[in-house]
Order: structure tokens, then sequence, then C-alpha cells
């Protein structure tokens, strides 16, 4: 319960926290670049540089799916910049008792992304009181248009236990880097 590990793309649900309590444009869009490709895991993504977005549909995408440029995107995009976004994070993270968590970067690729069980229920606790990060992790698929006259992606959710009708899950998130296996809240 008090075992601190790395929590891989669970850091998402803060991430998306942080945004939506900064009170910044949720409709604007934001747009993909360089900055936002992953070299610490390498992992891809469907996110082309120049695909854009809503904050709102970058949230989406970035819970249901675990879009990693999608939060890389809304860190970048944070007023002050990412380390004021990283800073934001671990505010809140203290601020909900969530005293032995860090967050290092938006997506959840560092390893130093760290939590227990017990913060963890703490993290979920207050994500819940989202009523965009409920829907964005119960949400089984979406499109959305990133690029101009270009046709839909379409993101499925990473939880597969979504599909299963006999299950009630109102908040979820998935997470996997190679250091932290595979986690589920």
């Amino acid at each position: 319960v008090d075992t601190i590990r790395p929590i891989a793309s669970i850091t998402k649900l803060m991430t998306a926290m942080v945004v939506i309590d900064s009170g910044v444009d949720l409709d604007e869009k934001i747009t993909i670049t360089r900055a936002d490709r992953d070299l610490v895991q390498l992992t891809g993504s469907r996110l082309e540089y120049g695909a854009s977005l809503s904050r709102k549909e970058m949230i989406l995408i970035a819970i249901m799916s675990s879009e990693n440029r999608a939060a890389a995107a809304l860190g970048r995009t944070y007023p002050g910049g990412m380390d004021n976004f990283l800073s934001q994070m671990n505010i809140k993270a203290a601020d909900l008792g969530m005293k032995d968590s860090f967050f290092a970067d938006p997506a959840g690729l560092k390893v130093e992304n760290v939590s227990t069980a017990r913060d963890l229920m703490q993290l979920v606790d207050a994500a819940y009181g989202y009523a965009l990060i409920r829907q964005a992790s119960t949400t089984r698929r979406m499109e959305v248009y990133p690029y101009k006259g270009r046709g839909p992606l379409t993101y499925g959710n990473t939880n597969r236990l979504l599909k299963n009708d006999t299950w009630n899950i109102d908040l979820s998130k998935t997470g996997y880097i190679n250091e932290a296996g595979r986690c589920l809240v």
C-alpha cells in the first residue's frame, strides 16, 4: 500500500486535473510539434507534427487511449510552460495529500513519475470529481479530426474491461512502461 513505484500513464489523470483546474480555454486548438515527441520510452503516436485538436479532445484521447503526444502538448501549452506545469502537478499532489508521489512529465513516460497505492486512491478520488475525466476514462471509442482535409482518426480505450457490460466502471486509467509493468486504477 505504501511502496513507491513508477505509475506510467496513470500520470495522465493528474495532467488532466491540472489543465482543467487552470481555467485555460478547453476549446482552444493546440498543435502537436516536435517538442511533443517521446524521447524517453520512444513510443509512437498517430498524431503527426502539425496535428491540431482542442485541449478538450487532447484530454479525451490522453486519458481514453493514453495518447502520449496529446499529454505532452497539454503540458507544453500550459501557462508558464512545461516547468510551471510540472510544478503545478506536484503542488496538486501535495494538496491532495499524496505525500509519496512525484510527477516528472505529463505522459508518465519517465520512471520518476511515482506513487503508492494509498496515494493513487487520493488521485482517483479527486479525478472522479471531474466530469470530463470520468467521460474520457469510460468512452470506448472516439473519432477526432486533427488534419484539415483528411478523414478521422479513431481512438479506442486502453481498458478492455469497458467492453464487458457486466462491469460498472465509472473511472479508470491504464498505464504501462517496462519499469512499472501493467497498471490499472
